[in-house]
């Protein structure tokens, strides 16, 4: 089984480029969604417990949280000792689950591959990218944006240029879905045979 890791920058077109994968019908986790899955369930005492009043009916309220950690080099470390380690734990439970089922190709959707050393857990690696300028007008559209949260998430991220200089495949995102898809079959096509 290869597994393929998906990474990319903030707005860069990742969560797009992963559905593609998904829909040729290639295994897909998506650490993002693990993260939210926990935020309503196993990590929502634990994160009650490291940062009082961050938790309502059951589930972490994102926004408050956020509030606690960006910016807080301190707070944010604990909140990924707590968080990193249940991820992780998703992602084990995904590839035993892939491999149980013969898949020849998993794609690991995940944001912080380089930053967590999850690239030492992958085969290949594949970073969307696109113009700086197209990725902020993307991030900025978001609800609750702003561009002082923007730069603070891009200050955590490794530099583009870096995780290109790091990829085993790049693609460019600024172009339409179907140039986008055109490559994501590419790649599963001299990964899968």
């Amino acid at each position: 089984m290869i597994v393929l890791g998906l990474t990319g920058s903030i707005g860069m077109g990742k969560s797009t480029s992963a559905q593609m994968f998904d829909d040729e019908g290639i295994p897909v986790y998506s650490a993002d969604e693990a993260v939210h899955s926990l935020y309503t369930g196993a990590a929502v005492p634990l994160i009650e417990a490291a940062f009082p009043g961050t938790t309502k009916n059951g589930k972490v309220d994102r926004t408050k949280l956020s509030t606690a950690v960006v910016g807080k080099p301190k707070a944010l470390e604990k909140l990924e000792a707590i968080i990193h380690p249940l991820v992780r734990a998703e992602e084990n439970r995904f590839r035993d689950d892939a491999q149980s089922r013969d898949a020849k190709l998993i794609v690991l959707d995940i944001p912080l591959l380089f930053e967590t050393g999850a690239d030492r857990r992958v085969d290949k690696i594949l970073v969307v990218t696109a113009p700086e300028d197209v990725q902020r007008k993307r991030v900025l559209e978001r609800p609750g944006m702003t561009p002082e949260k923007f730069d603070a998430i891009l200050a955590r991220q490794t530099p583009d240029a870096e995780k290109r200089a790091r990829a085993d495949f790049i693609i460019d995102t600024r172009h339409d879905f179907d140039v986008t898809r055109a490559e994501v079959r590419k790649i599963i096509g001299l990964l899968s045979g």
